[in-house]
């Protein structure tokens, strides 16, 4: 009781010092970014392909230039069609707008030619025969030749540096497009998981791998029968993997020629198996096209996260960086889902080598302001996940402690309840970390926390801070955490079950059939001002890393969420419009108050 009315007391000095944590009102106006364009077609509109590209590369002091968003829009079945009438991008006019920021002297590219070459990533999986496209000018061209084309007009300027973003196809279609349905997608995706001969050497090519796609590892035909499957779907998806296959052969040989040089490629492997699938070919016959510079790597919805991170590194001379990674949960040496390739320490491997980091996983602690990656991975034991949460949560505060900025990767898969995430906000400064991810499939949150973690990383060494950064930073840190926080792990799953139970209808599609959207949006709004309240209070009151060496830090504002929307009219993922106060004098901590 004495402690009680001592702490009461002190709290109280606090306040009547007006003392107390500080929260700035959300600006109505920010300043704009103003640096160097990046000219960016997107692989579609999802959040994670447009708006939070745009904070990424603002938050490095680039200004992201995209075209209007019906011309790279992707409409699931019974959805209204883009201007274009069809439920995918518009190739000619995007084509026409890349070379409209050539000729206004842009000198910057990030290109998904899943988008330019076929209309957007889910179009891509169900195409099955050439597209033809007629541009402005009336000239009518395949997808080849449009690709051939516009790369070689881009070439012809030795200033321009070029990222073309692929895809490996992923294991079965798109359900809800183009009519196709959870049946035909769970009995493609058996299909295709399936083991195939191994090709190596000099009969590896795509000839062979197309020639062997029916074959299973004995080299013997694989009974359509078992799976349940017709020969016109099996033949359409085949070829739709062929031709994705030949665009993609096209496109590395074409930069093969001389005059690209300042082109890269990054593919990424779309929904895998650790098995021997379809794809195990086409992976391998693509990496041996990979040029130095070149690089192949799980995940997709991460492609222009990656890119953009190393255009920035490769613009400012990054040499790299030793850092400290832990794995929390003991599974890190299996796939993270059933839908990666590789265990998730070689998936970590792989994009330390992309972005330059040389991982170390002993445990002396790191230098103060050297990065530290934390990985909280699927339990090994169920018994001990309070266990795992509450190392994961002393770990994150003894780097706050210790000025030690850190990387937090959730690839638990959802395997940890609400509480755990409830125990981090409590317990813990989120606003701190230099990147977090966990919303999206396993395959993609390493690439996403590496890609933001890194720019930041490399930009505090070697950018000049300004305030249209900072807010930039902020908002792609907010974004992921409120989302996967509040909307993955609590929202959705409220919103689930009432278009199912008292809608009658599909999360997957709020078309097919009709529901009441408008009785949807409300339940999102009420859900989200209710699960947010805590996770922007731990934000308002936590401190950012502005400057490394020697560390300074700033306090975050005011924060709104405004604009909640449903990108693609499902329940899987939300846009919001996020709203920021200015900046305060660090908060500062005292018995588990903050005040300034």
């Amino acid at each position: 009781m004495r402690y009680r009315r001592m702490l009461a007391a002190v709290l109280a000095c606090l306040l009547l010092a007006g003392c107390g944590a500080q929260r700035t009102e959300p600006l109505a106006e920010e300043p704009a970014a103003e640096g160097a364009v990046i000219a960016y077609v997107p692989l579609d509109d999802r959040p994670d392909n447009v708006e939070r590209v745009a904070y990424l590369a603002e938050s490095l002091g680039y200004t992201l230039a995209m075209p209007e968003a019906d011309l790279y829009s992707t409409k699931l079945d019974s959805q209204p069609a883009n201007e274009n009438g069809t439920q995918y991008g518009d190739m000619a006019a995007l084509c026409e707008w890349v070379l409209e920021q050539e000729a206004a002297g842009c000198d910057r590219y990030i290109l998904s030619m899943d988008q330019l070459l076929s209309g957007g990533l889910v179009n891509s999986r169900h195409t099955a025969e050439t597209l033809t496209v007629v541009l402005p000018d009336g000239t009518e061209m395949t997808d080849l030749e449009l690709m051939t084309a516009l790369l070689g007009e881009l070439a012809r300027d030795e200033n321009n540096h070029v990222w073309l973003l692929d895809s490996v196809m992923r294991l079965a279609p798109t359900t809800g497009y183009a009519g196709f349905g959870i049946e035909e997608y769970n009995a493609l995706r058996a299909y295709g998981a399936e083991g195939r001969p191994a090709l190596a050497g000099q009969d590896l090519t795509a000839e062979a791998i197309q020639a062997d796609y029916r074959l299973g590892g004995d080299g013997r035909e694989i009974p359509l029968a078992d799976f349940g499957l017709t020969e016109t779907v099996v033949e359409e998806y085949l070829s739709a993997r062929g031709r994705k296959l030949a665009l993609a052969e096209r496109m590395m040989q074409t930069v093969q020629c001389g005059g690209y040089e300042n082109f890269r490629v990054l593919i990424g492997i779309d929904d895998s198996s650790e098995e021997d699938s379809i794809q195990k070919n086409e992976i391998a016959y693509l990496r041996s096209l990979l040029r130095e510079g070149d690089a192949l790597l799980s995940g997709v919805d991460d492609l222009a996260f990656k890119a953009v991170t190393r255009l920035y590194l490769e613009e400012v001379g990054w040499e790299g960086a030793s850092v400290s990674v832990r794995y929390f949960g003991g599974t890190e040496d299996r796939p993270a889902c059933d839908y990666d390739y590789l265990p998730l320490t070689e998936i970590m491997e792989e994009h330390a080598d992309f972005f330059g980091l040389t991982l170390d996983e002993s445990t002396a602690r790191p230098a103060r302001t050297a990065l530290e990656i934390l990985v909280l991975t699927q339990p090994a034991d169920e018994t001990l996940k309070a266990a795992c949460c509450k190392q994961l949560a002393d770990a994150l505060n003894e780097c706050r402690s210790e000025n030690r900025p850190v990387i937090l990767i959730d690839a638990s898969n959802g395997r940890y309840e609400a509480s755990c995430y409830e125990k981090l906000t409590k317990e813990t400064e989120l606003g701190y970390l230099l990147s977090y991810a966990g919303f999206l499939d396993m395959a993609i949150v390493t690439g996403t926390a590496l890609s933001h973690g890194v720019a930041r990383y490399a930009f505090l060494q070697n950018g000049e801070r300004t305030e249209a950064a900072e807010r930039a930073f902020l908002r792609t840190l907010a974004d992921s955490v409120i989302k996967d926080f509040c909307y993955k792990h609590v929202v959705r799953e409220d919103l689930l079950a009432y278009i199912r139970n008292d809608l009658g209808g599909d999360p997957n599609n709020f078309w097919q059939p009709a529901i009441d959207r408008a009785a949807v949006q409300e339940r999102l709004e009420a859900g989200m001002a209710k699960a947010t309240a805590d996770v922007v209070e731990n934000l308002e009151r936590s401190n950012f890393v502005s400057e490394l060496e020697p560390m300074d830090l700033r306090g975050w504002g005011g924060i709104e969420l405004t604009n909640y929307r449903f990108p693609w009219d499902r329940a899987f993922e939300i846009g919001m419009d996020i709203q920021l106060g200015a900046f305060t004098e660090p908060h500062r901590e005292f018995l588990g108050f903050y005040y300034q």
